[in-house]
């Protein structure tokens, strides 16, 4: 009645319309590609990238067209004579145009920002005066330079690049993470498989010898107390098969879900018991991970930052001082023509400042208040290289006796299969005890066992270290990317 019952559900599980074998490059590279992990990874960099391109526009000169048009007056404007100082309300009744060509610079070595601009306007004065006149101001260059000022631009050429760098790593680092989900997953399903095939194997041949020790029950070769222990084993083995089978589909669906499949594919993994001959050396290792990951750079961007928020907080508590100049060419006219006839020069300069006398020390509180962020950023980078250095050790090492750890799980993996297909042999020979044949089932199940499982580890030890690196060790050579074709 079991078996009749996990058949039923075997079928019923098993009719999936489409199967696909995939070996584990097959399955990395489909998660890489299609996987709703790796899109989002992929625009997280498109922002960062899109990010960066603002800030590189930011160096390079604006070109802006601005004005004023039909800009139409007509009201009662409060006046004070300046004979007696006696108010009055006076007509306005104009209208003004004006249009402009504006060049800014930002001087990123010292903070200023230069304008060169060309503007033109007319203003139409009607009623009692009707009067009209164009003011023009053909080149005009004005510069304004704070001094003693945070120099915004300055800390923003160190860090944006920085920060562009970082972005681009991480999106490496977000595919090397999948990449280490999609082999978990693969063992996994591996390891469930196999646990299910295995339990249907074991539940036919304990049905098997179940019938032979019937038989030989009959003839006092096996005892009642064999006898049982072989059926309560039959009916465990029956019951470990629809577990599985419960396993395999979950497993399934998991890596289903990382390599972006519905749950009508099937994927049929490939074991491939091969192993490259790879020696982690620790050194390139740590060398790696300095040059490559966002270790080093999240450590220089803190640093960086921290170092900024401390020359904010003091030029915000000094003096604040900005120099204005502006210098050009102007006149008015009746026509347009006489506007541009006969320019002036025009020059005006000024500088304007702050100077605190007495703030009750809250310019001092958010000095000293940076200056021990900047510290707390400093002993947490320390920290970090020396968990960092313990953590890439411990890494190198356990990839470095995994390949050994997985020969050696293979060898013990194939005597125990070979065990067990010897002791079914004696035990329908007579020579051997249901006891036998029970240890030695399960000492073939546990060696297969913990082979996957070393396998797995073995792949995802060295995935991890590229994780950490950022490098191919089996091609010898840094992971990258192609970033026109990620935006294209």
């Amino acid at each position: 009645m079991i078996m009749a019952l996990l058949l039923g559900m075997i079928v019923s599980l098993e009719g999936l319309p489409g199967q696909d074998r995939m070996t584990l490059d097959e399955a990395i590279a489909t998660s890489r590609r299609q996987s709703v992990q790796a899109l989002e990874a992929k625009h997280a960099f498109v922002s960062t990238y899109w990010a960066y391109r603002s800030y590189l526009a930011s160096r390079l000169p604006s070109i802006n067209l601005y004005g004023n048009l039909m800009n139409y007056d007509r009201s009662l404007t409060l006046l004070q004579s300046y004979d007696d100082g006696s108010f009055k309300y006076a007509d306005t009744y104009n209208l003004q145009n004006s249009l402009g060509l504006q060049l800014a610079q930002n001087i990123t070595l010292t903070g200023g920002r230069l304008y060169l601009y060309s503007d033109l306007s007319r203003i139409d004065q009607f009623g009692v005066n009707n009067k009209l006149t164009w003011y023009t101001q053909p080149v005009t260059m004005s510069y304004v330079q704070p001094l003693f000022a945070y120099n915004q631009f300055r800390w923003d050429k160190m860090i944006e690049p920085k920060e562009y760098e970082r972005g681009k790593r991480k999106y490496i680092e977000a595919m090397e993470d999948i990449t280490i989900q999609v082999a978990q997953s693969y063992f996994a399903l591996i390891g469930a498989s196999r646990n299910y095939e295995s339990s249907r194997v074991n539940c036919e041949n304990t049905e098997a010898m179940r019938s032979i020790a019937l038989e030989r029950m009959k003839i006092g070769s096996v005892t009642k107390d064999e006898y049982l222990q072989l059926e309560l084993r039959a009916i465990n083995d029956s019951l470990n098969v629809g577990e599985n089978l419960v396993a395999l589909r979950e497993a399934q669906m998991k890596l289903n879900s990382l390599l972006g499949f519905d749950e009508s594919v099937e994927v049929i993994p490939v074991v491939e018991d091969a192993l490259p001959d790879v020696f982690m050396d620790y050194d390139l290792v740590l060398d790696k991970c300095l040059r490559n990951s966002t270790f080093s750079l999240d450590n220089e961007i803190n640093e960086l930052e921290a170092a900024s928020a401390v020359a904010k907080a003091k030029a915000d508590r000094g003096i604040s001082m900005s120099l204005n100049a502006r210098l050009g060419l102007s006149q008015t006219g009746s026509t347009m023509p006489d506007a541009y006839k006969d320019l002036l020069n025009q020059e005006v300069v000024g500088l304007s400042f702050s100077i605190p006398i007495f703030d009750w020390g809250l310019g001092r509180g958010k000095v000293q208040k940076a200056k021990a962020a900047q510290e707390v950023i400093r002993a947490q980078t320390l920290q970090s290289e020396n968990d960092n250095r313990r953590k890439l050790f411990v890494a190198v090492g356990q990839f470095n006796t995994q390949r050994q750890q997985c020969i050696a799980s293979h060898k013990a993996m194939d005597i125990a299969a070979e065990r067990y297909s010897l002791m079914m042999e004696k035990f329908r020979a007579g020579t051997a005890t249901v006891t036998q044949l029970t240890d030695a089932q399960n000492d073939s199940d546990e060696a297969r066992t913990k082979y996957l499982s070393d396998l797995g580890n073995y792949w995802n030890y060295y995935y991890t270290l590229r994780y950490y690196t950022l490098y191919d060790f089996i091609k010898g050579e840094d992971i990258d990317i192609d970033v026109t074709e990620m935006i294209d």
